[in-house]
């Protein structure tokens, strides 16, 4: 660092979690630093908040899903362009890029490449523990040091011959309180009435694929369960695309948006019956039992049956919990197997003191104890302290 100018520092963030993360991560530098940073790149609101000035609108490349990704890509091309010739221009001290690897992994790629001594740090490993593994050695030549946001990450890239990879903890960990119920809150899994998160995607792709096939699964349960109250925390851009989505239901469950009425939903829930992604971590944390249904992009199924690339390396289940837990404790159904036949017989146990329940449960409390970070640390400062420790190499 040189001590006689602010010290700058680029981000590169394409979606609404990545901007979270990174206004955080700049709250937490900005504390350490005894003179405020200079920011430049590219985030959102929270980026913006905390003091980034943004090249360009986040919303043009915040873009998920193949099919989306085709009819915008000329702009997406043109975007990360434009990055790395701002980032270039700018020449930073170090380079933060924040998941979202489809456009700042290509952002990063061009900034080594042009400008190799500006170091380079990725927030949020891509999932090459799950599918794609050869992405971990090629992410070598221009990430320098890797923030991990799961723990296994870090063992699993020094096996795939990835760069240095350093676990800063989960976002979501540190906010576990409002997920749990306070005493009572909860109602006892004896009582009659069943409360049933139903959780269909944060992306309109996902819910599409998965509301017909959830509704049918819901309205299966509901003769089995007569007492059934079926709650759907929405995504509040998704809120009237979920809302005419589940018009036909036989069974209507309450839509809640927001986070506070997401929280408090969970913490009222029994059983949860979800896409795969993030919120399966969310629900395990809150110490509900859950079955995981996945429906692939119709590119990613057609890949998958010609050419078996979509193999998950390995790894034996896509749901989160599963895999940081080691252990497939939790009913996960792909593709054709995720039918409302199957998804009903999963979740029904569920919703009665039974084994498959306890398990699930039991399994759930280790969570804290393997994602703690050593003497409390934030993740937000963990993140920091790498970022400033490659700033001073």
């Amino acid at each position: 660092m040189n001590a006689t100018k602010p010290v700058s520092i680029a981000l590169v963030a394409g979606e609404e979690s990545g901007d979270a993360l990174g206004g955080e991560l700049m709250s937490a530098l900005t504390t350490r630093l005894p003179d405020p940073p200079v920011y430049i790149g590219l985030g959102g609101e929270r980026m913006k908040a905390a003091g980034l000035d943004s090249f360009f609108d986040m919303s043009d490349v915040a873009v998920m899903g193949m099919t989306a990704v085709l009819q915008r890509l000329p702009l997406i091309v043109k975007r990360v362009y434009q990055t790395v010739d701002g980032i270039v221009a700018a020449n930073p001290d170090v380079l933060i890029i924040i998941d979202s690897p489809d456009f700042t992994h290509n952002v990063a790629k061009r900034v080594r490449k042009r400008a190799p001594h500006i170091p380079i740090v990725g927030y949020v490993s891509p999932s090459v523990w799950a599918w794609r593994p050869g992405r971990a050695r090629k992410m070598k030549a221009y990430v320098d040091d890797l923030l991990a946001i799961l723990p296994f990450e870090p063992a699993a890239h020094e096996r795939l011959g990835g760069p240095p990879t350093h676990y800063v903890g989960h976002p979501l960990s540190e906010n576990a309180a409002e997920l749990r119920p306070a005493p009572g809150e909860r109602p006892d899994i004896a009582a009659q009435h069943k409360v049933l998160l139903v959780l269909p995607g944060s992306r309109s792709s996902e819910v599409g694929r998965l509301m017909d096939t959830f509704g049918a699964t819901v309205d299966r349960i509901s003769k089995a369960v007569p007492d059934l109250e079926v709650v759907l925390p929405a995504v509040g851009h998704l809120e009237d695309v979920i809302r005419s989505g589940v018009k036909d239901w036989p069974v209507q469950p309450s839509i809640v948006t927001g986070r506070a009425k997401k929280a408090a939903a969970f913490r009222r829930a029994h059983a949860a019956l979800a896409a795969s992604g993030t919120v399966s971590l969310e629900l395990a944390l809150s110490g509900v039992p859950m079955v995981v249904a996945y429906k692939l992009d119709w590119f990613y199924r057609r890949v998958k049956e010609l050419n078996q690339l979509f193999s998950f390396a390995g790894v034996s289940s896509m749901v989160l919990p599963n895999i940081i837990l080691d252990q497939n404790v939790i009913p996960e159904f792909l593709d054709d197997d995720a039918n409302p036949v199957a998804l009903s017989s999963a979740v029904l146990p569920l919703l009665s003191d039974t084994p498959g329940r306890r398990e699930q449960i039991d399994a759930f409390k280790r969570l804290d104890q393997v994602m703690r970070l050593p003497d409390g640390a934030s993740q937000s400062g963990a993140a920091a302290d790498i970022v400033l420790r490659r700033l001073q190499a």
